[in-house]
């Protein structure tokens, strides 16, 4: 199964491998509990899986996310990269977007990419009509396939879709966050206005940092790093979306899946949506897998939109 980027963007798997984990030691302790090795066998099993779609950043540990997957890809391997630039200040003519994707492209050590997505709708002293524009000159150079946003509400995703369409190219998609217990695109309108426009969503963060794997609860809240921070890992968070872990693991049993599968079976089965679902290691590799092949039946779509309702806002 493929889902087209957009309306005429390439075609790709509907489960992505996320890759900010790829070198990022502030977040992820790149380096200490998992490194190179790790990576590279996730490369290797999410090839033989055919879950051949990755998503990075420039920004992910400084351009290494992208120089590994630069360095793990084989020539021809049928392989599909989303990356993104970021609009920082001190970026501000239509030449600093062209050299950042030449700086891309020359880590990931290819001439085009699948995607190129802005990281966040941040107009310091670059317009969002030069930044399009520059987007569209890549399309029409051939360097770029499909030109995406992320982060972006449902009226800048209007403005950058209007602009991209007065050079005749479509904005493909909008990457941002969305799972079972953080539904405020759909409140916000902006699942809907994808629609509209015929833009794909990208979902990150489709397992909530992990809450959704099931693998916290109330009784052995011991959440480490940044995750002691986040309010939803305490045992009042964890008691709130007990229900929602208790849903999934009920289905899961039916359909012989963890909890984690059917949470980004269930984003899939929105339709227009792809899981973005980080990998540090062969064996999340496999797991993130498993919820492709199989579907959820209606009803069972419509019992966790009803469960996962107070998370709409």
């Amino acid at each position: 199964m493929e889902i087209t980027l957009g309306q005429d963007g390439p075609a790709v798997t509907p489960l992505c491998i996320g890759t900010w984990a790829w070198g990022d030691k502030i977040f992820w302790n790149y380096g200490s509990d998992y490194g190179l090795n790790q990576v590279r066998e996730a490369f290797k099993v999410a090839m033989d899986v055919g879950t051949t779609f990755f998503d990075t950043a420039e920004i992910y540990g400084f351009g290494l996310s992208e120089d590994l997957l630069g360095q793990f890809m084989q020539p021809n391997q049928p392989v599909q990269i989303a990356t993104k630039y970021a609009p920082a200040p001190w970026r501000f003519t239509a030449q600093s977007v062209s050299d950042a994707l030449t700086a891309s492209l020359k880590r990931l050590r290819v001439e085009q990419i699948s995607l190129y997505q802005v990281h966040w709708p941040f107009s310091f002293l670059m317009s969002q009509e030069t930044l399009m524009n520059a987007l569209a000159d890549e399309v029409k150079r051939g360097r770029i396939t499909a030109v995406g946003v992320s982060n972006y509400s449902a009226a800048e995703m209007r403005q950058a879709h209007q602009i991209l369409a007065t050079r005749g190219v479509r904005l493909a998609t909008n990457q941002v966050r969305y799972s079972l217990i953080t539904r405020q695109i759909e409140s916000q309108g902006i699942l809907d206005t994808a629609r509209d426009l015929g833009v794909t969503i990208l979902a990150y963060s489709p397992l909530a940092q992990g809450l959704l794997t099931g693998k916290y609860t109330a009784e052995n809240s011991e959440p480490t790093g940044a995750r002691r921070l986040d309010s939803r890992f305490s045992k009042d968070g964890l008691k709130k979306i007990e229900p929602v872990i208790s849903l999934l693991r009920q289905l899961g049993e039916k359909h012989e899946r963890t909890p984690a599968q059917v949470a980004l079976n269930w984003l899939i089965a929105q339709g227009n949506v792809i899981a973005i679902a980080g990998a540090k290691t062969p064996e999340q590799v496999r797991q993130n897998a498993g919820a492709l092949g199989w579907r959820l039946s209606d009803k069972e779509v419509a019992q966790l939109k009803q469960v996962s309702r107070p998370w709409l806002q």
